[in-house]
């Protein structure tokens, strides 16, 4: 029947067997969420993931620092003969080795002992035959200046200020210079030169 224009169709009748669609109160219960499902939700994810950080903290000690041996270093280092060889020795356990090498160079050989000290912070022990005028500026800074001593048994170590928020202690002495540098307060470089023999 046609009426100004328009078509008026018959209304459709739902074919046998089609699915119904979702009424209004359905859609509502998908579509939102109460908070707590949602917690719900989180707590599924979070849980498994807390539990795998403690045993990694606990358990497997995570967060202590990787101890390195430096035995094999010092060998090099005495075997090489380059320079008279100190080594640590009476430093408590809350000290701890994390890195060790001896490497020779045209100018001079050099040994490092990486370590960190009581209060977590790193100090490093180097020792070298490279000529004290070109290893200080390299590992100090050029602007690194002398702000003092400290006495040990094996002598005057000055005291410089070396990087931003570095401290280090230099002896130098006949083809050798030790120093001992660290981020940490002037009391555990003095504990770990007072340590070398």
């Amino acid at each position: 029947m046609v009426n100004n224009g328009w078509v008026a169709t018959p209304p459709t009748e739902p074919t046998p067997g089609a699915p119904a669609p979702p009424s209004a109160g359905a859609a509502t219960r998908r579509e939102f969420r109460r908070p707590r499902d949602m917690a719900l939700s989180l707590a599924v994810l979070l849980v498994p993931i807390a539990l795998v950080l403690i045993f990694y903290r606990v358990v497997l000690s995570g967060d202590s620092p990787v101890a390195v041996d430096p035995a094999p270093a010092l060998e090099s280092a005495r075997a090489a003969g380059a320079f008279p060889v100190a080594a640590p020795a009476g430093l408590g356990d809350d000290w701890h080795v994390t890195s060790a090498t001896f490497r020779r160079a045209d100018d001079g050989a050099t040994l490092r002992l990486g370590y960190v000290d009581p209060d977590d912070d790193p100090v490093q022990l180097l020792q070298s035959s490279v000529p004290p005028a070109t290893l200080l500026p390299a590992e100090l800074t050029a602007e690194a200046e002398a702000k003092g001593t400290v006495r040990t048994a094996m002598g005057a170590w000055r005291v410089y200020d070396g990087r931003p928020g570095e401290t280090a202690l230099v002896l130098t002495g006949t083809g050798r210079t030790v120093i001992v540098v660290g981020s940490t307060d002037t009391e555990n470089l003095t504990a770990m030169a007072e340590s070398l023999s």
